[in-house]
């Protein structure tokens, strides 16, 4: 998606495409977790992802091959947005509910919010800070009782540890590309770019650990790995990255807000969840604060 197409399509559908597809991720990365690492998981999903979009990159007609000195600012993007917080993700899901890592992800828009203002000044609202704040108490209520069970569980503070650290360097990818849209980088190259660093940071990890290089033989691992990679990947990230150059990354980030909501619905759907009263409330909270947030002065 160039930055012309990103202009022909409307807002409404990028953000709920993104919603859509990021909200059914959190329990496909299940039967990762199933069969496989986190960092083998994570290395080929973006491995995959990255080659993928440098092809159409190229079908695009953009230039791929770029200069080594913008590879320095691709590869800051890659490593936090595409390798690490990921990895700590799918690390926080072995320990905790998904549901929690979900809740976590809900601050994401204040701290991408804020650190915008912080470092360009992008305008802050108190209504974008009020609505974030909604939003955030509104999935903490949809799943108040994953929270409520986590202290029961073997090492739950290294899931909640690992939680809080995806959320943070997630954030600060996020400004990463939002940077790197402001130099003016080719859309398709400079995604597939981030992508391909992510893996690499992310295959390093894999080796500096000594963990076996197996190839899972479970139909669901692959059919999952498929799904995150070009779905949960390409497409997805292309909406939000189209969505931020459009709106700032503040705004954009009130995708993560919005995921859990859709992930209570999968959980629902087929692992047995039946969402209690409460769980109404929030999705009611959530969908309120990001009207207050995208809603234009």
């Amino acid at each position: 998606m160039s930055t012309d197409t990103a202009r022909r399509v409307p807002t409404a559908l990028l953000f709920a495409a993104a919603v859509l597809i990021w909200g059914t991720t959190w329990h496909a990365i299940l039967y990762q977790l199933a069969e496989s690492t986190p960092e083998f998981g994570v290395t080929l999903r973006f491995a995959i992802a990255g080659l993928l979009v440098l092809v159409v990159a190229a079908w695009r007609g953009e230039a791929v091959r770029r200069p080594w000195r913008e590879h320095g600012v691709l590869a800051l993007q890659g490593l936090f947005m595409y390798s690490l917080s990921y990895l700590c993700v799918y690390h926080a899901e072995r320990h905790v509910p998904s549901g929690l890592v979900a809740v976590g992800y809900s601050a994401s828009p204040l701290l991408a919010g804020l650190g915008g203002w912080w470092l360009w000044r992008t305008p802050v609202s108190r209504r974008f800070v009020a609505g974030g704040v909604l939003g955030v108490l509104g999935v903490a209520a949809i799943f108040a009782p994953e929270l409520g069970a986590t202290g029961q569980r073997e090492r739950a503070d290294l899931g909640l540890l690992f939680t809080a650290a995806a959320v943070a360097l997630s954030a600060v990818g996020a400004l990463a590309a939002s940077r790197n849209g402001r130099l003016g980088l080719p859309f398709w190259t400079a995604l597939g770019w981030g992508l391909l660093w992510g893996a690499a940071a992310s295959a390093l990890l894999l080796l500096a650990s000594g963990q076996a290089l197996e190839l899972p033989s479970a139909p669901s691992w692959w059919l999952s790995l498929a799904y995150l990679a070009v779905a949960g990947t390409v497409v997805a990230f292309a909406c939000f990255l189209a969505l931020q150059q459009r709106l700032g990354p503040g705004p954009a980030a009130t995708i993560g807000v919005m995921t859990p909501v859709v992930a209570l619905a999968v959980s629902a759907l087929f692992e047995g969840y039946r969402p209690a009263p409460l769980a109404w409330a929030g999705v009611a909270l959530a969908i309120a604060g990001n009207v207050l947030m995208l809603r234009r002065a």
